[in-house]
């Protein structure tokens, strides 16, 4: 058995045994042997990227209005030039893609692991394969797997590729290069940096967000507790406060009531810009056959709830649909019949 000693060049690893059955291995390998083409563009930005980019562009402002008058306060009590918290939060975008910080990001927070050998070793051959066929370099990215008993895989930040080990121990080998092919439809096309970029950087809003909430709920418990009429006058303050501050930001803060329904409706479609990805790589086929895989079993998990709800709601509301930031299942599988 041959150990990997760099994960990031799957190619080098051979293909060995493992001490458990595996499932078959019906992968068309067409670059198994001989020289691999590379296109010359190897990520790019689709629409939906942009449109990520272009609906968090208000909570980057928010953020951004927050920061300054954060620095303003730091600049008149201890010196600090006003301009450099916020041109630090800007820089700090870019930490995000370094390697140090996203191996980070794979073992805290998104709970991954590096594969052991024989999962690697079956783990490259594929990824080889659907990376050739995409003309990309498979070893800018690296591979993780999650103790999950979950079908699930993972694209984030900019260089990770994550897959669940019951993916890994029950799916086919030409399923999981479909799964894979997926996920790396989400690098090429621009989809995962993008919603990276635009939650990091709405944060600073969000926490002030939640600041002020949190102040306002605790001081109207707080004066609940002695007079109604301080109650009243608490809520009216902060009405008025609240008024003002929508006036002075041209009601900016309004949209971030909706850019998470339209956030949501445009990660959907990248979802379906992935499909489609794997679909043009000639995975179709087997895509379909995990996402029936995985339409069967959320079926009988909505048999189960409604068995064990009794009286209460089994199934998300109409609210909670729209959040969704995948597409159902058998609209996923009817987008991907042209393709078979």
């Amino acid at each position: 058995m041959s150990q990997p000693t760099d994960p990031r060049h799957p190619e080098e690893i051979p293909l060995v045994e493992s001490g458990r059955p595996q499932p078959a291995d019906d992968l068309d390998y067409r670059h198994r042997t001989g020289r691999l083409h590379f296109s010359a563009r190897q990520r790019g930005l689709d629409m939906t990227a942009w449109g990520q980019l272009v609906l968090r562009l208000p909570g980057t402002v928010i953020s951004l209005l927050v920061l300054l008058l954060i620095s303003g306060g730091l600049d008149a009590w201890l010196g600090i030039p006003f301009w450099l918290p916020p041109l630090i939060w800007l820089l700090s975008g870019a930490l995000l893609f370094h390697r140090p910080v996203e191996d980070f990001l794979a073992r805290h927070l998104l709970r991954l692991q590096r594969p052991r050998p024989d999962e690697y070793a079956k783990l490259a051959p594929i990824w080889r394969e659907v990376t050739a066929r995409a003309g990309v370099d498979g070893r800018t990215y690296e591979l993780w797997v999650e103790d999950s008993e979950d079908l699930n895989a993972y694209a984030a930040a900019g260089h990770i590729v994550g897959v669940t080990r019951f993916a890994l121990d029950n799916l086919t080998s030409a399923q999981l290069a479909a799964v894979l092919a997926h996920e790396l439809g989400h690098h090429t096309g621009g989809h995962v940096w993008s919603s990276l970029l635009g939650e990091w950087y709405a944060l600073p809003g969000r926490l002030a967000w939640w600041v002020i909430r949190y102040v306002v709920v605790l001081a109207v418990v707080w004066t609940s507790a002695y007079s109604w009429l301080a109650t009243a006058l608490l809520l009216f303050v902060t009405g008025l406060l609240t008024l003002s501050t929508l006036e002075k930001l041209y009601g900016l803060p309004l949209v971030l009531l909706v850019t998470p329904y339209l956030i949501a409706a445009v990660g959907r479609r990248a979802e379906l810009r992935a499909d489609q990805h794997a679909a043009v790589l000639g995975f179709a086929r087997d895509l379909v056959d995990v996402l029936q895989f995985m339409d069967d079993a959320e079926r009988k998990a909505r048999v189960k709830a409604r068995a064990a709800a009794v009286g209460e709601q089994a199934e998300p509301g109409f609210l909670a649909r729209l959040l969704a930031s995948h597409p159902d299942y058998p609209t996923r599988l009817h987008r991907l019949r042209p393709y078979l």
